[in-house]
């Protein structure tokens, strides 16, 4: 784990009034304008603007801000250096608004996006004939890598090795889940050369760790430095001032299919307007995909980190019946023991992912559907309360370690998921 650190810059936070835009601005941007709110890649600051209504709103938006919510009236969004000039310019009083991009206080060890990225790049620079830390690509609002760390024994070398994939984060409110992608690649690599069962496991597989599938979200659900409770993406969405892609709805197998996902934009399980439609999704996507090789997956087992409840839940979420379309029963022995055995190791409850409640556009019905890949999914602590989304960061090295015994199985089993039942692959 890492020791704490500096706040992030902040801004003050003032009152800001709106002033009269004139008719000709309102009623369109001059050529100049929109090019200067459009054409520079600058990084983002945090503005509002007072006493705003549904028109005006509309008119700022089309500056090419990114809208974050209004409260009473008042319009929170970031903008970059040109398009807050262009606003000025048009007759808009903005104001800066304080932000920490930081944990409260109380929270200061879960790791933030930022020290995420430092933390893998000091794995690999301490352990650099075993780690290599790679981007698949760029989260939704462009200044965020989505880290893919690999821990392999020769891990500059596609080896013919059983490939494992740990993915953390899709949901933004769900911090507890990067601390735990983050335990599992200080464990195998710190723990490689001295514990020998963690050295046989990395000289027999291929792992690879995303710790963050949706740094956009997580960093605004920080922003304030108090907690929102946002579980999208930051994705605006066209028509609407909803801003926001529920990530683990918008996976292509099964896609708003069953009742497991919702079509309105104000929801938090809002699926997006079609599968894929999030670049988080469409990278991560598009990695599994490149890891068919010679016509086979090489990722042959995968563990997506959620909280919170305590489960271990296995495909299919879209229906409530045990086996369907490319999942037999003997599939669904294999899934069900092997989510019985792990939760003996962490007492957390193994069942169907349905037995929660039907999901469409998961990821794990998708690795499973589309690419017979044995996909989990953990919730982790709480069971229930215990601080829901946000528990106290006291608990993070406790329930991190809680899923050792679980990981290292899950390990053990990722050449053929069916030997837990006697099967052979």
């Amino acid at each position: 784990m890492k020791s704490r650190r500096g706040l992030l810059a902040a801004a003050a936070l003032g009152a800001a009034m709106l002033l009269p835009l004139p008719v000709t601005a309102s009623a369109q941007l001059d050529q100049s304008t929109a090019a200067a709110a459009t054409a520079d890649s600058q990084a983002s600051a945090i503005y509002v603007v007072e006493n705003t209504t549904p028109a005006s709103r509309t008119a700022i938006s089309r500056f090419g801000v990114d809208i974050h919510g209004t409260e009473h009236g008042t319009l929170i969004f970031a903008a970059t250096a040109s398009q807050a000039k262009a606003l000025r310019n048009a007759g808009y009083q903005l104001t800066a608004q304080a932000t920490t991009l930081d944990f409260p206080p109380a929270d200061s060890m879960y790791h933030n996006y930022a020290e995420q990225t430092a933390e893998l790049q000091k794995i690999v620079a301490d352990h650099p004939s075993i780690a290599r830390l790679t981007s698949i690509g760029k989260s939704y609002q462009g200044n965020k890598d989505l880290w893919l760390l690999k821990i392999s024994d020769n891990v500059a070398s596609d080896e013919a090795e059983p490939e494992v994939l740990f993915t953390c984060q899709q949901h933004a409110r769900e911090h507890l889940t990067p601390e735990m992608c983050l335990r599992i690649a200080n464990r195998y690599t710190d723990g490689y050369g001295s514990d020998t069962a963690i050295t046989n496991m990395v000289n027999g597989r291929e792992i690879w760790i995303v710790t963050s599938v949706n740094p956009d979200g997580s960093e605004y659900d920080i922003q304030t430095g108090s907690y929102r409770m946002w579980r999208k993406n930051r994705q605006p969405n066209s028509g609407s001032s909803n801003v926001g892609t529920d990530l683990n709805r918008n996976w292509g197998y099964n896609w708003g299919c069953c009742g497991g996902s919702s079509g309105s934009t104000s929801n938090d399980t809002y699926r997006g307007p079609s599968a894929f439609s999030a670049p988080e999704t469409q990278r991560l996507r598009d990695f599994v995909q490149s890891r068919v090789v010679g016509g086979v997956q090489q990722i042959k087992t995968h563990i997506d980190w959620h909280t919170y409840s305590e489960l271990i839940l296995w495909p299919y979420g879209y229906t409530f019946n045990n086996t369907g379309p490319g999942l037999d029963a003997n599939q669904e022995r294999a899934f069900r023991t092997l989510g019985q055995q792990m939760a003996n190791t962490n007492q957390y409850t193994p069942q169907q992912s349905s037995d929660l409640y039907i999901t469409d556009g998961s990821i794990g019905d998708w690795m499973w559907g589309v690419h017979k890949i044995w996909s989990y999914t953990f919730e982790m602590y709480p069971r229930s309360g215990g601080g829901g989304f946000y528990p106290p960061d006291e608990v993070i090295v406790r329930e991190t370690q809680r899923n050792d015994q679980a990981v290292a199985l899950f390990l053990s089993y990722s050449d053929c998921v069916p030997r837990v039942i006697g099967g052979t692959c």
